[in-house]
């Protein structure tokens, strides 16, 4: 019989520029060094202002379509916007972040992400100055040893 087993890690992402930013290996390689091999991985962002998507990695032109997209829904130093206390960036990185996600469910079976062919994983950086972000990590699952 597999006991179920959990592990959690926080982990500290470079500062980025906007946009989309690939964290597919880093994850990956975390996800391997664990013991467990079948599970779920949840992939939570700890910040208001970015945030996380699984998106197409062979093309680059879906990560500058997308860009341009989000930059025309919810452009910076808009007048209509309140909050400004952090610069005219600041406001629509909220926006942008309330339309996407700040966080990801990723099935592992044998140790690896069960990632569709043409994904990816995305700290997609809504700010246009470089920021350290943060993202938590928390895999539960069973581990390929029954008697760890």
């Amino acid at each position: 019989m597999h006991k179920m087993r959990q592990v959690q890690e926080r982990l500290k992402l470079e500062p980025t520029a906007e946009g989309l930013h690939d964290i597919t290996r880093t994850v990956e390689e975390w996800v391997r060094r664990q013991p467990i091999r079948t599970g779920l991985l949840t992939i939570f962002l700890r910040h208001t202002s970015a945030s996380l998507l699984i998106q197409e990695d062979a093309d680059p032109d879906v990560f500058a379509d997308l860009l341009d997209f989000f930059r025309r829904l919810a452009p910076a130093g808009d007048a209509r916007y309140r909050h400004r206390t952090e610069g005219p960036d600041d406001m629509p990185a909220h926006i942008r972040a309330a339309l996407t996600q700040t966080h990801l469910s990723i099935p592992v079976a044998d140790g690896s992400l069960l990632l569709g062919t043409w994904q990816g994983i995305y700290l997609f950086e809504h700010r246009a100055y470089p920021h350290r972000r943060e993202i938590v990590l928390h895999l539960i699952g069973t581990s390929a040893d029954p008697g760890l």
